[in-house]
């Protein structure tokens, strides 16, 4: 297959590019302005096309005799979120999609969170809703984006996969890879109420996206989770733990809000990244437990680790 992966210079997408590169698909790697953090040189099946999201007419070329999108692109640490991302998680997708069928793509892969469902427990997990009305603007958004994805393709030959990832652990995993260093520097802060999380090892993740890839009958919305769902905190506890640290510290939720308005407020004054804004803390202030049973029925029966007992060593 010819398979256009955006966000190629991304975490994920670079270790989806990572596992594919051994195998006969031909991937095309869609690149704005970050470089590709490996050298893909010599590589015959690989190839690198620039684009740009926010301009549709950057993105003919890049779809051209594609056979299938993955979609990984977005942005996340900025300021301002009701600003930027009705353009970068909706209008993204939108420009995507319409070039995509132009260009007679046969399956589009949106990658997104269970989190869009708003706050689910393990009473009351998530299964694949598509009317619920979430408090962040980013999985406002990502929903919105889905609905438009499969609106979109429905009565076309485009077949819509929504990949509804829970969070990515494994070692190469920036966002574990900062864990860690926070907990060793004992800069590591949690609040004091207990949010459910759900995790899937990036093995595990790779593996069922492949499948998502390459089989002809999987179509739909997936909750892409292992076993066991836990909390936010004690997964902390968990990684303090393996690593010989102290635990995260406990503190009062207005600090992360506080932070969060500093941060943006800097960003916008310097013209910078913002590692938190407001949204980022209520994303993750969201509960989310997914049912994965579809996963495991048309995906992936059998998760190399299952649970986090199993998959600690990654970290």
């Amino acid at each position: 297959m010819k398979i256009l992966i955006t966000g190629a210079a991304g975490n994920l997408g670079s270790q989806l590019v990572h596992h594919l590169m051994t195998t006969r698909h031909e991937l095309r790697l869609l690149l704005h302005r970050s470089p590709f953090p490996f050298d893909v040189t010599g590589c015959p099946n690989i190839s690198v096309c620039r684009a740009d999201l926010a301009q549709p007419d950057t993105l003919e070329a890049a779809c051209q005799a594609v056979d299938c999108v993955v979609h990984f692109a977005g942005v996340l640490f900025a300021p301002r979120p009701e600003k930027f991302l009705p353009l970068t998680n909706v209008g993204f997708v939108k420009n995507l999609v319409q070039k995509a069928q132009a260009s007679r793509v046969r399956r589009f892969i949106l990658i997104s969170f269970p989190q869009v469902e708003g706050e689910t427990t393990p009473d009351h997990p998530a299964f694949g809703r598509l009317d619920a009305s979430p408090r962040p603007i980013h999985f406002r958004t990502r929903l919105e984006a889905e609905k438009y994805l499969i609106d979109a393709c429905a009565g076309t030959a485009m077949i819509p996969v929504v990949f509804r990832s829970g969070m990515v652990y494994g070692r190469e995993v920036k966002m574990i890879e900062g864990a860690r260093w926070m907990l060793r520097h004992r800069l590591m802060a949690i609040w004091q109420t207990p949010t459910w999380i759900h995790l899937i090892s990036l093995p595990d993740f790779l593996a069922a996206l492949q499948v998502a890839i390459e089989k002809e009958t999987v179509s739909g919305i997936y909750q892409v989770c292992d076993d066991q769902p836990l909390t936010l905190q004690e997964f902390l506890d968990r990684l303090a733990a393996y690593y010989g640290c102290p635990r995260a510290w406990r503190i009062p939720r207005w600090m992360f809000e506080t932070a969060a308005v500093t941060s943006e407020m800097a960003a916008l004054i310097f013209r910078t990244v913002a590692p938190l804004n407001r949204d980022i803390i209520k994303a993750g202030m969201t509960s989310c437990v997914a049912d994965n049973s579809r996963m495991k029925r048309e995906l992936l029966p059998l998760l190399a680790y299952p649970t986090l007992n199993e998959g600690i060593h990654l970290v």
